[in-house]
């Protein structure tokens, strides 16, 4: 089970998030805490992760944030934001959290956005990756490397994408997505897509 803390600077927010906390099978919520404060709930409560909204923008992440997340032995953090700006994002990495995702995000992706930290992932949403990790070729196998398409293509395949919903999101024909799918599973010795997802996880090809 995952120790989950939740912390927000309204009540009304962290009883928001406790819910969203308490559908999760692998998640147990073990205690709730204002922003302020937040590394003596820590010690309190000693979590694996802590699931923190910030309600309203500043120019960089809250200093209780940046204070938990830098201290030693810190939980992974997952940060939900109302405005995503890279900046704002770049900071909060810098200061060792792990993850900064815009606040309307539904249950299912806050749930799996906790489990990837607590995995120790890192994850972000696409509109701040676009703008941190500019698109470039992407290390494979050694000696070869993936085009920034087959990039793309090897992340839809680990959204479980088949060929014909990868060639629409594209707007490629089908027989141009079988052709990057087989020069994925070529390039990284894999036998099957999933071989190919996890061998990518493996070796940082994709971020979650």
């Amino acid at each position: 089970m995952i120790r989950l803390l939740i912390a927000a600077p309204s009540a009304i927010l962290r009883a928001v998030l406790e819910s969203v906390g308490a559908d999760g099978a692998r998640i147990e919520v073990v205690g709730v805490a204002g922003l302020a404060g937040l590394s003596a709930a820590i010690d309190r409560h000693q979590p694996d992760v802590v699931l923190a909204a910030v309600e309203q923008h500043h120019d960089e992440p809250p200093e209780d944030l940046i204070a938990s997340a830098s201290r030693d032995g810190a939980p992974a953090i997952v940060v939900l934001a109302p405005d995503l700006q890279p900046t704002w994002t770049a900071e909060a990495l810098r200061s060792g959290i792990r993850a900064v995702l815009p606040g309307d995000l539904g249950s299912r992706e806050i749930l799996a956005a906790v489990e990837a930290a607590a995995a120790g992932l890192v994850v972000l949403h696409p509109q701040d990756l676009n703008v941190l990790v500019p698109d470039r070729p992407m290390p494979a196998a050694p000696g070869q490397t993936l085009s920034p398409r087959e990039a793309q293509v090897l992340a839809m395949l680990a959204e479980g994408h088949g060929n014909k919903t990868i060639a629409w999101k594209l707007g490629i024909s089908e027989h141009t997505a079988k052709f990057h799918v087989a020069s994925i599973l070529s390039k990284l010795n894999a036998g099957t897509r999933t071989e190919a997802v996890t061998l990518g996880i493996r070796r940082g090809l994709i971020l979650i």
